[in-house]
Order: C-alpha cells, then sequence, then structure tokens
C-alpha cells in the first residue's frame, strides 16, 4: 500500500474515532488547553475556528486575547502557507475556504504559538491533518524564523499507535486533550 493510500486508511478511521469523540463532547476540554496557555500569557497566538467535528478551542482562545493577540488561519491559496488574521471574541466574520469563518478586516501577524487541529496524532508529536499540506509548510516557515510552539488539540480518541510520515510533515511540541497533556 503506498502512502497516500496509507494516510487515507488512517484518515478514515481517525474521523470517525473523532465524530464518536465530539458526539460525547459536554465543551470541557477547553479547561485544559486554558491552562496551558495560562503559561504563555501575552505571546502571539493562532488558534482556529473549529469544522466539522474538530475540538473547540474558541473558549481558550477567548480567555487568552484577554492578554495578547490571537489570529485565525486564513488560506491564501493551494500549496500556500497560511496566514494569521486577528480574531477577537466578538470580531466580525466572513466566510472563508472549507466552511472555516475568517475576520471580515484581515491584519496579519506571525504567531509565536500555533494550536493545530488534527485528524490523529502519535505521543511522539506526529500528526496527520486533512492532506493539503498547509500546517505542515506555515509550521516550516514560522520555525525557519524564530521558535514556534506547535500545539495540537484534539479528543483523546484521536491517539493512534503510529502514522505513515514524510519528511516535510511536521511535528507537534505538545498535544492538549480532552484527558491530558502530552509534552512531546
Amino acid at each position: 500500500m503506498d502512502l497516500n493510500a496509507q494516510k487515507a486508511a488512517v484518515r478514515k478511521a481517525a474521523f470517525a474515532a473523532r465524530k464518536a469523540a465530539f458526539d460525547l463532547d459536554r465543551g470541557g476540554a477547553s479547561g485544559l488547553l486554558s491552562s496551558v496557555l495560562a503559561g504563555y500569557r501575552g505571546v502571539p497566538l493562532a488558534g482556529y475556528m473549529p469544522i466539522r467535528s474538530e475540538i473547540d478551542p474558541l473558549p481558550a482562545m477567548a480567555e487568552a486575547a484577554a492578554h495578547g493577540p490571537v489570529s485565525v488561519p486564513v488560506i491564501m491559496g493551494e500549496a500556500r502557507p497560511l496566514m494569521f488574521s486577528r480574531w477577537t471574541p466578538n470580531g466580525a466574520l466572513r466566510e472563508g475556504p472549507f466552511g472555516a469563518r475568517v475576520p471580515e478586516i484581515d491584519d496579519f501577524f506571525d504567531p509565536e504559538i500555533v494550536i493545530v487541529p488534527l485528524v490523529a496524532f502519535t505521543r511522539a508529536g506526529g500528526r496527520l491533518g486533512y492532506g493539503g499540506g498547509f500546517y505542515d509548510r506555515t509550521l516550516a516557515g514560522l520555525r525557519g524564523a524564530r521558535a514556534t510552539l506547535a500545539i495540537g488539540f484534539a479528543y483523546g480518541a484521536q491517539e493512534v499507535a503510529t502514522l505513515p510520515l514524510e519528511p516535510t510533515d511536521q511535528t507537534l511540541d505538545m498535544i492538549v486533550t480532552d484527558t491530558e497533556v502530552i509534552e512531546v
């Protein structure tokens, strides 16, 4: 089985596990993320606008926004790195690609911490996303400019023992789940 087929098989199983966890979620997972982010008050942060069955970082992002700049990703085009536009809890939003909402007015900055959505992860920091490579390209660029902390945010049910990874896949520095914080 080639690498793309392996990734597709892992994604299918991980999407099912994520959906099952999402259906049971009562909204408390953001508390662990908030406690982690409390140690980085004021550091420029990027979160994300959850789509489909992604775990919701918005409460933790709103708390962080009271202490420093928070942004969300904006897709600039296929095979291009993401840009991050300033987000505020009650700010005006518009529709972005793939159904993720983005700020109405672009105000871009580079974050030093990126909360990364994912489909599957390993305890060693491996991450499988949707397959577009957006976060891999983006993290490579940010890390090439300065230290950037990549925090995966996911349900514990999305953990897998191994992932079919490529040399261009960026690893996570930490994973925060609905039940634990995993330091890589």
